[in-house]
C-alpha cells in the first residue's frame, strides 16, 4: 500500500518538485499550499497531486486540514515541511509584523505540522519527517535576521525531534538548500544574483529536483538508520 506524504507549500517551486518526485516514487502526496488558488488549480491539473489549502502558521488550521488530508488519502507517514516566506530588511527597519510572519510561517510550522502528525506515526511505529532548512541558516545573511532565525531554529527543532522520535521508528532530518533557481531567487536583483553565483563552486544555481532528490533518499523505508542530520545541497558554498 502505498505511504502518504504532505508537503507543505507543495505546489509551486522547490515544494512541486518534491511533491512531484514523490508521486513519481509511488507515493500518495498531498500539497499544502497558502493563498494562490489559481496557481494550485494548475499545479492539480498539470501533476494529478490533490492540493489543500491552509496556513500552515496557524495551529488549529494544520489540525484541521490533516484531519482532512487523512479522511482523504489516508494515514500520513510521511511530512515534507517545506512552506517558507521572506520579509527581508535591515532589524532596524523590520517592523514586528515582518519577523512575526517569518518565524510563524517558516518555524512555527514546523512545530504545528509535525504535532499534528506525530501521535499517529508514534502509534504505526513509522514516520518520515524532513525539515527544509537552508544555507542561510547555518551561515546567516545580511538583511534576514528572521528568514535566518527562522532557519537556523529549524535545523535545532529538528536535532532534537529526532531523539525524540528514533525509538519509535520516527527519523526527523533536515536539508539545507543553497541558492536554487526558483521564483523567489530570481526575484533577486541581476547584479546580486550575479555576485551570489560567483561564491558558489560549481558555478551555478541548483535546481529544484536536485532537493527533492534529497528529500526521497531521507524518506525512503530503509533510510531509518539516517536520523538527526542535516543535508547540505547547496553547491559547495558552505561546508559545515
Amino acid at each position: 500500500m502505498a505511504r502518504v506524504a504532505v508537503v507543505t507549500g507543495g505546489t509551486r517551486g522547490i515544494g512541486e518538485a518534491i511533491s512531484v518526485a514523490l508521486k513519481d516514487a509511488g507515493y500518495k502526496v498531498a500539497a499544502n499550499y497558502a493563498g494562490n488558488d489559481e496557481k494550485a488549480k494548475d499545479f492539480t491539473q498539470r501533476t494529478g497531486i490533490k492540493a489543500f489549502k491552509f496556513d500552515v502558521g496557524d495551529f488549529a488550521a494544520c489540525a484541521a486540514g490533516i484531519k482532512q488530508i487523512e479522511a482523504d488519502l489516508g494515514p500520513v507517514d510521511v511530512l515534507v515541511n517545506n512552506a517558507g516566506i521572506t520579509r527581508d530588511t535591515t532589524i532596524h527597519r523590520m517592523t514586528f509584523e515582518q519577523w512575526n510572519d517569518v518565524i510563524q510561517t517558516n518555524l512555527g510550522s514546523c512545530f504545528n505540522m509535525c504535532r499534528a502528525v506525530i501521535d499517529g506515526m508514534r502509534e504505526r511505529g513509522f514516520g518520515r519527517v524532513v525539515n527544509i532548512g537552508s544555507i542561510n541558516g547555518q551561515a546567516g545573511q545580511y538583511g534576514q535576521v528572521n528568514y535566518a532565525a527562522a532557519k537556523s531554529g529549524i535545523h535545532g527543532f529538528t536535532k532534537a525531534l529526532a531523539q525524540e522520535g528514533a525509538a519509535k521508528g520516527i527519523t526527523v532530518n533536515a536539508i539545507a538548500p543553497g541558492y536554487i533557481d526558483t521564483d523567489m531567487v530570481r526575484a533577486v536583483p541581476p547584479n546580486v544574483l550575479e555576485k551570489i553565483v560567483a561564491k558558489v563552486p560549481v558555478g551555478r544555481l541548483g535546481r529544484a529536483d536536485e532537493i527533492a532528490r534529497g528529500v526521497l533518499f531521507l524518506v525512503a523505508d530503509d533510510a531509518g538508520f539516517i536520523t538527526g542530520s542535516t543535508l547540505s545541497i547547496n553547491g559547495g558554498q558552505h561546508m559545515y
